[in-house]
């Protein structure tokens, strides 16, 4: 029997009927980790070294854009951006670096000179609140916003950069104030406006409203300016609101590997990515990512979670015997990438990962065959019984030297 084509053993109710359209053009990744996602409370700001490293793999995964930092918050942070952009132009990384700012002198000017310094243009992301709760709290009114909007787009461009108007809180902001300020930046010259869920208040109706609305307000200014889009996952919906932000036709997503950030964090990167690419909307070569993701998690010091798609622990792992026999025998059939899907909505090995089956109380033979198969070990009755003997007694998975052990005692 020759080996079955996907489509011959996975029927797709995905793309069989009803689907959800395809983005109308390739959305850039802009990627936030090295900025928004260290100002999480838990998370460690990486060390430099760290930060190039990780910076080499968003580039190799097909990120397009990443922020490496806030150079107006002191020394530290434009040391990085400083460095960050110097490995951008010595190793002609296919990337584009952008800093955020707020709507300040003091924050703008550090770009332009870093920019100046390094020779690496770097588009500026200037930053300001603007839902009403936020005016109420600050004492805030338009007129002062506008003027902030005016004179930070104004500054940029002077500079000859890339300026991006970001509106903080965007989902909670009155249409009134965001045509005005919408309007304002591009007439002082904005390329891009960014619409932030900056507290994840949306929901996926909220983001295709919200994209619609500002694509009038462009045409109206008869200007050719990019959208982006950057969200939250207070509600859960990070992942789902910028699949639906890509729908709708924005130019760019944010987010950060881990969905590390304030609060319970940023849109997933990684997951974002593994979406993108089993929707046929990615297509490059993702096999690093999960490089990426571990160097995230060690040098950020955030655990991944054992149950995080994809990249966590137990996303490949099983210990169940039904499940690890399919993936044996679609192994033993000679098709990897059979084994990759019989029990997987994602191949593993697309994104750098593998199945994993161990041995634990709910196991089977199989799974103890494949384990020392997979070593090297001899598969005699005798060490097959003791072993599933010693599993059957634990209500967990066994530990590697706790089966070494057995096979140690069977040995003697």
């Amino acid at each position: 029997m020759s080996t079955p084509n996907e489509s011959d053993v996975i029927y797709d109710w995905n793309v069989n009927g009803a689907n959800r359209p395809a983005p109308p053009r390739r959305v850039l990744l802009v990627d936030e980790t090295m900025r928004d996602g260290v100002q999480c409370p838990s998370v460690t700001d990486p060390p430099i070294d760290a930060k190039l490293q990780m910076l080499r793999l968003m580039a190799r995964v097909g990120v397009d854009c990443v922020d490496i930092g806030l150079p107006g918050a002191g020394p530290r942070a434009v040391a990085d951006v400083t460095r960050l952009a110097e490995l951008i132009r010595d190793e002609k990384l296919p990337i584009v670096p952008n800093c955020a700012a707020r709507t300040h002198a003091n924050d703008i000017v550090p770009v332009l000179e870093i920019t100046q310094k390094t020779g690496v243009m770097i588009e500026v992301m200037a930053f300001l609140g603007a839902s009403p709760i936020r005016l109420y709290a600050e004492g805030w009114d338009v007129d002062l916003l506008e003027k902030r909007t005016r004179d930070s787009i104004r500054q940029a461009k002077a500079g000859g950069h890339v300026a991006t108007f970001v509106t903080e809180d965007t989902t909670r902001a009155h249409p009134d104030t965001l045509r005005r300020l919408f309007l304002a930046a591009i007439e002082e010259g904005a390329d891009g406006l960014c619409l932030c869920d900056t507290c994840g208040h949306s929901t996926e109706s909220g983001v295709r409203n919200l994209i619609a609305f500002t694509r009038g307000v462009i045409a109206e200014s008869g200007r050719d300016v990019r959208i982006d889009w950057h969200g939250h996952h207070d509600r859960g919906l990070g992942l789902s609101n910028a699949l639906a932000a890509c729908e709708a036709g924005v130019d760019r997503v944010h987010g950060c590997v881990l969905g590390v950030g304030e609060r319970v964090g940023n849109t997933s990167l990684d997951q974002l990515l593994v979406n993108l690419k089993l929707m046929g909307w990615h297509d490059g070569d993702l096999t690093a990512l999960g490089d990426l993701v571990d160097l995230t998690s060690a040098a950020c010091q955030v655990p991944i979670p054992v149950s995080y798609p994809v990249f966590g622990k137990d996303a490949f792992r099983t210990g169940t015997g039904v499940h690890a026999a399919a993936v044996i025998k679609a192994l033993n059939k000679g098709a990897d990438w059979l084994a990759d899907r019989v029990y997987s909505g994602v191949p593993a090995g697309w994104f750098g990962r593998h199945q994993v089956i161990e041995i634990g109380h709910m196991a089977g033979d199989s799974n103890i065959v494949y384990w020392l198969r997979h070593r090297g070990f001899p598969t005699s009755d005798a060490l097959i019984s003791a072993i599933r003997t010693r599993a059957k007694a634990t209500s967990r998975l066994l530990e590697e030297q706790e089966i070494l052990d057995v096979i140690a005692s069977v040995s003697a």
